[in-house]
């Protein structure tokens, strides 16, 4: 039995997740959490041995990126302090061979696509020799026995079933730092190259057996600091999730620099860690990266934003949950280039392509908000009228074969940014942010299917080029987004639907591909709004705070942050609590 010993755990300037919930008053809050009554969440492992000892079977599954040798290291000892000496079981150990399962994904990598592969069609049990899992559950004895490590819930036995899970931030982090390895390899690679197949392989096939077992599991770790866990009971977590999504859902958002990064973040949101150049991405609700914070006396607890979908996905979704599953459609990210840099020249796949090559069901389908911007900031997008496919794209390849600039104005229209100006990127669409934007950035979930043509001639953040993709860039741009038709069809032109003294409700009309509409309400005091069954994500994009009123229950948000209105919630009260007008974005599904 060995604790975990590696160089470094870590690679990133984050701090970790707290265990006690810090005090944040009246500014963007980055651990939003959702209170739960009583002392319904514990504390490190020795409260957990306590409740585990006489439990004969245990079981303990998890996710990738935990480090269960260490979890088992620790628990050992909380269990010796109690006089107990359990059989320890490595599941692990019946996994296939490290060929056979690097022949079994192969299909879903994309072979040397540095970026892209494909979604798998696996099942966790595919990974295993399943006659080696029938035989480690067929090992009996007089002593406990503790199954643990990923596909521990395999295990034909009964008995007490735990799931350890971990934030998918800290996952990359980790990932980073080369501390842990994908599902059944045996050594870290590239972070980049792990992060691939971790999107398309491992988090496919953990989200399954997440969603099949999350009524069986009888308690749920947040395994994801370095010298610490926090615990609830399955019942109570399963409960809660369903309470939670009775009121406004706020994800917990996470922070990354970048190669364009800007200082807008860094500058206007408190308590992130300052020594960093900059921050260019603050992911504020994207299903497969997100978490969500339970707090009980204090103490925090986070699981997965899927994993709550998994529970409560159709009192989240509503009338759109028999089209979207588990998938939350939409996503909120910003995008901050304030004294950074352009983002990259770009465009996004179209349905049919994102569909053949990389077996996701929509396709990534954005929008850019300018919550903020200075000086002469700009938003690349569409064509200048009569741009050839091919002039454009042997201006590409020659920018990228010499190492020369690229004129790029001089096929990619550029507009001055407007502040509050909604534009609209459907797939196809060649776009970018210039540079002293705050961008919030409203799609369809899909996030990492961003096919870079030209980069500007710099490198990211390891010092190397970021990938570019021209071909695939080429296969999917519609050059019909040109000339005049990019200001009338691209830049959305607010509608007013309903005008009161306290309220100007607005329709900011998104393209005809897009499967998601926004409204704005610029509002003096309150408004009434229905969910009519769907769900609605909302964000203060002007004013210091407002209140979400649900039934006799006031939720304060507070500029800049992101929130969800479950369908279920059905009617809700916006009350605007700063002196002056505020403004409120309002994405929903079609």
């Amino acid at each position: 039995m060995e604790e975990v010993n590696v160089e470094k755990i870590r690679e990133s300037t984050q701090f970790e997740l707290p265990v006690k919930s810090p005090q944040i008053n009246g500014t963007y809050n980055i651990y939003p959490t959702h209170e739960i009554e009583g002392r319904c969440i514990h504390i490190g492992y020795d409260s957990l041995a306590k409740e585990l000892a006489n439990h004969q079977c245990v079981k303990i599954d998890g996710y990738i990126g935990v480090f269960f040798q260490d979890l088992k290291y620790k628990l050992d000892l909380a269990f010796s302090q109690l006089g107990k000496n359990p059989v320890w079981v490595n599941v692990e150990e019946a996994l296939k061979s490290e060929d056979a399962i690097d022949e079994l994904i192969a299909p879903y990598l994309g072979g040397d696509d540095p970026v892209f592969g494909r979604r798998a069609e696996l099942g966790l049990e595919d990974f295993y020799d399943l006659d080696k899992l029938e035989s480690l559950s067929n090992m009996v004895g007089d002593e406990q026995m503790v199954y643990y490590g990923i596909g521990a819930s395999l295990i034909h036995k009964k008995g007490t079933l735990i799931y350890t899970e971990i934030s998918k931030n800290e996952i990359q982090f980790r990932s980073r730092a080369g501390s842990i390895t994908n599902l059944g390899a045996s050594n870290a690679l590239d972070s980049k190259v792990m992060y691939k197949r971790f999107y398309f392989v491992d988090w496919v096939v953990l989200n399954v057996l997440k969603n099949k077992i999350k009524a069986e599991i009888d308690f749920l770790i947040d395994a994801q600091r370095t010298d610490e866990v926090t615990w609830i009971s399955g019942d109570v977590w399963r409960k809660e999730a369903q309470k939670a999504v009775m009121a406004p859902v706020r994800v917990r958002p996470w922070f990354e620099p970048g190669a364009w990064g800007g200082q807008w973040i860094k500058d206007k949101i408190e308590g992130l860690n300052q020594d960093v150049d900059n921050y260019a991405w603050s992911f504020e609700l994207i299903v497969p990266e997100n978490g969500v914070i339970f707090e009980s006396s204090g103490i925090m607890l986070e699981f997965s934003f899927d994993f709550l979908m998994f529970n409560a996905g159709e009192k989240i979704l509503g009338v759109d949950f028999e089209k979207y599953r588990y998938d939350f459609p939409i996503r909120f990210d910003f995008l901050d280039t304030f004294d950074g840099g352009n983002l990259s020249v770009q465009c996004h796949p179209q349905t049919s392509y994102i569909q053949k090559h990389f077996g996701e069901k929509i396709t990534q389908e954005e929008t850019y908000y300018i919550l903020d911007r200075k000086g002469d900031a700009q938003v690349f997008l569409g064509f200048q009228e009569g741009v050839k496919p091919n002039d454009f794209q042997q201006a590409l390849e020659t920018s990228f074969e010499n190492g020369e600039e690229m004129d790029v104005t001089k096929y990619v229209q550029s507009f001055t940014s407007e502040k509050h100006g909604l534009y609209l990127i459907p797939p196809g669409t060649v776009h970018s942010s210039g540079k002293d934007n705050l961008v919030l950035e409203i799609s369809s979930t899909p996030y990492i299917f961003t096919f870079k043509m030209y980069d500007w001639l710099r490198v990211d953040l390891d010092g190397k080029p970021r990938p570019i993709n021209i071909q695939r860039g080429m296969d999917n741009l519609v050059f019909e987004y040109s000339g005049d038709e990019v200001e009338k069809s691209l830049i959305s032109k607010p509608v007013t639907i309903k005008q009161t003294e306290d309220c100007l409700l607005e329709h900011l009309p998104t393209h005809k591909h897009h499967l998601y509409d926004v409204h704005r309400f610029i509002l003096k005091s309150k408004v009434d709004v229905d969910t009519a069954d769907k769900a609605h994500v909302l964000s203060l994009v002007e004013g210091d705070h407002m209140d979400v009123i649900v039934g006799d229950k006031a939720f304060t948000i507070n500029y800049a942050e992101t929130l969800i209105m479950p369908a279920a919630v059905g009617k809700y009260s916006i009350v605007n609590q700063s002196q002056a007008p505020i403004m409120v974005v309002k994405a929903f599904i079609k």
